[in-house]
């Protein structure tokens, strides 16, 4: 099973979500995960740099032959998440080819939804062809608790004719504090350990869709 994260708009929150959702596929559901750095800032090669290779296995693949690439480690891991670049460019677009999922992650900002445009549009090209491959779904990434944007954001996605995730990730320091020391909430006893947990479990479950 193969799980992009992809945004052309830098800043949504990709890398938090890739890093923190592979930990919980290995640690809560029991897979063996590879993380698929894909950006060629390598933000999350840096995280793994900084937790010394302990906590995941982490592999850079920024090349347009991502989506061949990848195919070499697909036997040797039952979740592969890739962390897609920002930018729309041939990466997202190889990207969308390999996956089985595709999480759009979007802050609670009329900026992000519009940003959404294109890239949902790539996705629902690839599932027109397929009859419905991959699952593509919004994850809401740095909720405001209670805010009223927030739930206007989530209305306004509606639009694009995916579905939004019910989980999602808030606004929390320690998502930041986790991530500079290498590791990854679930490390912690806190809120946002219980936020990535439940929304690892609602991303398993995209595998199940039907088309």
């Amino acid at each position: 099973m193969i799980i992009s994260l992809l945004n052309q708009k830098g800043g949504v929150g990709k890398t938090t979500l890739a890093v923190n959702l592979a930990s919980a596929f290995k640690k809560h559901l029991g897979y063996k995960v590879l993380l698929v750095d894909s950006d060629p800032q390598g933000s999350a090669r840096d995280w793994h740099a900084a937790n010394n290779a302990e906590t995941l296995d982490v592999i850079g693949l920024d090349r347009p032959t991502l989506d061949k690439d990848i195919s070499r480690f697909e036997r040797h891991y039952g979740a592969i998440f890739i962390d897609g670049a920002p930018h729309l460019s041939t990466m997202a677009t190889r990207a969308i080819l390999c996956s089985d999922i595709v999480l759009i992650p979007v802050q609670p900002s009329p900026y992000d939804v519009w940003a959404s445009s294109d890239l949902v549009g790539l996705v629902k090209q690839r599932r027109e062809i397929t009859g419905g491959h991959p699952a593509a779904a919004f994850v809401i990434s740095r909720k405001i608790v209670n805010s009223i944007l927030s739930r206007e954001v989530r209305d306004a996605l509606k639009e694009y004719d995916l579905p939004v995730l019910e989980n999602f990730t808030s606004q929390r320091v320690i998502y930041a504090s986790s991530a500079s020391e290498g590791k990854s909430v679930l490390e912690h006893d806190c809120e946002a350990a219980k936020e990535i947990i439940s929304l690892a479990i609602e991303v398993h479950g995209l595998r199940d869709l039907k088309p």
